[in-house]
């Protein structure tokens, strides 16, 4: 029997409150008690005994939500079906994670987890097994602009264990802005066994998953990168032939940083800021924080490319995404790439920090 007919059989048992909030979660992805109270409109007791109903049927999982974790937010099982329908399979569940975490600290490489981020957090504790990537130590040049040699990045990995057959999982705070910048740079380096932790480390925390301050060891490994992958990654020059060709440029910043009000992230403690503010002209401007829903959840494929279409921004354009030093365009890299699958979209990884810096670069400030 399939796991479709499973949980079809499952469901001809139940009472039709819980095929209604089975199909509700279907629909929408994970959702508080409260907000299925307001989107079904069934009674709160109707709605507590339907849950557990399918609760019982092993067709629910629960967990704290990742906004307000004293909530309990509900998602379809994990062997149910994808119900954000994504166009590919990335990102990794906490609960997936926690039970391999055994895996994750052998000396073994074929599964390896690194926390990607800035400043000291990883420090105060991470996962067990968690390899620190900091993004001035190896995530960028030795300057701090631009991304590493290959060289470098194939030692970098080497020496933490990890080789290019290795499945490699990725996580961080901030909405996992690093770990995503970090995808990026691997998928440009050639490697695709590649996850991102759903949630990050902020749900994995709240959640109650287990942290140490333990730094792992592992055997040094020899990696052999197969890119870099051009068609990836935008440079300064590309993004000065767009501004004459058929290309969009999607800055992904704030408001407040898209009209120049200011010139550094509001919320990027260290980044230095722009000797001028604004955005490259003819920028479409849809904020990254769009993407996310209230309980800081991606919100579901079609929702995602409603986004992005009400902009203008269509899955066969050729998009390039900045922010202010790459980050941040890396998570829409990863939206527009892995989740939604536009074919032909590029990081401009100089972002802000480099075109706010140049003399006589064409800036819009409206």
């Amino acid at each position: 029997m399939s796991d479709s007919d499973s949980i079809r059989e499952k469901l001809d048992g139940l009472p039709p409150s819980s095929k209604f909030i089975y199909k509700t979660l279907e629909r929408n992805g994970r959702m508080t008690q409260k907000a299925l109270i307001e989107e079904t409109m069934l009674s709160a007791r109707t709605t507590r005994y339907g849950i557990k109903q399918l609760d019982d049927a092993g067709l629910l999982e629960s967990s704290p939500a990742l906004r307000d974790a004293r909530q309990t937010c509900y998602g379809l099982a994990l062997n149910g079906p994808d119900q954000r329908g994504y166009a590919k399979d990335v990102l990794v569940e906490a609960e997936w994670l926690a039970e391999r975490l055994d895996e994750v600290q052998s000396d073994d490489p074929s599964l390896r987890l690194i926390e990607a981020d800035t400043g000291d957090a990883y420090e105060d504790g991470h996962i067990p097994g968690a390899i620190k990537f900091g993004w001035l130590t190896h995530l960028t040049a030795e300057n701090g602009r631009g991304v590493p040699e290959k060289g470098t990045f194939e030692e970098s990995l080497g020496r933490h264990g990890i080789t290019d057959e290795s499945t490699v999982v990725l996580y961080g705070g901030e909405s996992n802005w690093f770990a995503a910048y970090a995808y990026w740079l691997f998928k440009y380096f050639g490697h695709d066994d590649l996850y991102l932790l759903d949630g990050g480390r902020d749900y994995w925390v709240e959640a109650g998953y287990p942290t140490t301050t333990e730094i792992p060891s592992f055997t040094e490994r020899e990696y052999d990168a197969s890119g870099p992958f051009d068609h990836l990654r935008a440079t300064r020059s590309d993004v000065e032939r767009a501004l004459a060709g058929d290309v969009t440029l999607l800055d992904v910043r704030s408001s407040e940083e898209f009209v120049g009000d200011v010139r550094a992230p509001p919320d990027g403690e260290g980044m230095p800021a722009t000797m001028v503010g604004g955005h490259i002209p003819d920028s479409v401007h849809v904020p990254w924080s769009n993407i996310f829903d209230d309980d800081g959840w991606f919100k579901r494929r079609d929702e995602l490319r409603d986004i992005y279409e009400a902009e203008g921004v269509a899955a066969d354009d050729d998009v390039i995404v900045y922010c202010h030093v790459g980050e941040r365009s890396a998570l829409t890299w990863f939206v527009l790439s892995e989740l939604l699958g536009y074919e032909t979209v590029r990081n401009y990884d100089g972002s802000w920090s480099e075109w706010g810096n140049l003399v006589d670069a064409p800036i819009e400030t409206e």
